[in-house]
């Protein structure tokens, strides 16, 4: 199962190409928008066409040098700080259209979202980012633990009995052995409260790629790097993780 896990693992570039394909296709809109608008414009005033046509130019410019930031940052070249704090919000307004587009290719909204947790795990570890283990706060989604399960775990993991028929056991094994903080989280709105609560500086979320994607953008600034969960009964349903890849990733984020 790992194997074709590993076979299936997203393609960096498939984020970043339709990206700059919505990218491009904005900004021909555009220029549509301008050039059907500029003689109502030019009856205005003279000088509004070219008003309008300079702040049209500068949205589409900062958009793209958004996306193209974030190319930079994958391949571990110099990037622009300045642009780092809107990129996930271009990335908001830029993913639906890209999700519309990659149907016309064939291209699932999962595989985006695989493709963006892909993206953006790279640019965390490219930067080298390293907490101590009591500043991690590692969050797993309750469809982690095994359904037939009595135990509550949410807001207290601790009420696992660690029979080993889910992951949730050996997590909070790691989590001891480790010293970092675990939380099994219901949904997003209890996950962004956790970490609110406990101010970690840095997160490991294990969901699936939908979740992931919009729990990374939630949190940041704060830095987050996610490990997809493995789904063999569909979706939301006794799912279980690969903890080779989660003690992997955890083992380069701790500090020594």
């Amino acid at each position: 199962m790992l194997n074709a896990l590993e076979a299936i693992r997203p393609k960096k570039r498939l984020f970043l190409g339709f990206l700059l394909i919505t990218e491009f296709l904005i900004a021909l809109a555009l220029y549509g928008i301008w050039k059907i608008a500029y003689l109502g414009l030019e009856n205005i005033s003279e000088y509004l066409p070219a008003i309008v046509g300079a702040f049209l130019i500068f949205i589409s410019t900062f958009s793209f040098g958004a996306v193209c930031n974030m190319i930079l940052a994958v391949k571990g070249l110099p990037t622009l700080k300045l642009l780092h704090k809107y990129t996930f919000a271009i990335i908001k307004f830029l993913f639906p259209m890209a999700v519309r587009i990659g149907k016309i290719f064939g291209i699932k909204r999962r595989q985006l979202e695989g493709s963006f947790i892909a993206v953006s795990n790279l640019i965390f570890m490219k930067s080298r980012i390293k907490v101590p283990a009591k500043k991690l706060l590692v969050l797993s989604p309750h469809c982690l633990q095994l359904a037939t399960c009595p135990h509550k775990i949410t807001r207290d993991p601790n009420n696992c009995k660690r029979c080993g028929k889910c992951n949730i056991g050996d997590l909070m094994k790691l989590s001891e052995e480790m010293g970092f903080v675990f939380f099994v989280a219901t949904g997003g709105t209890l996950a962004r409260q956790v970490v609110i609560e406990n101010r970690p500086q840095a997160v490991l979320a294990i969901a699936c790629e939908r979740d992931l994607m919009s729990g990374i953008q939630d949190v940041y600034p704060l830095p987050a790097v996610g490990v997809l969960n493995i789904r063999p009964n569909g979706p939301c349903y006794n799912t279980r993780v690969d903890m080779d890849e989660v003690k992997k990733t955890l083992s380069q984020i701790i500090s020594d």
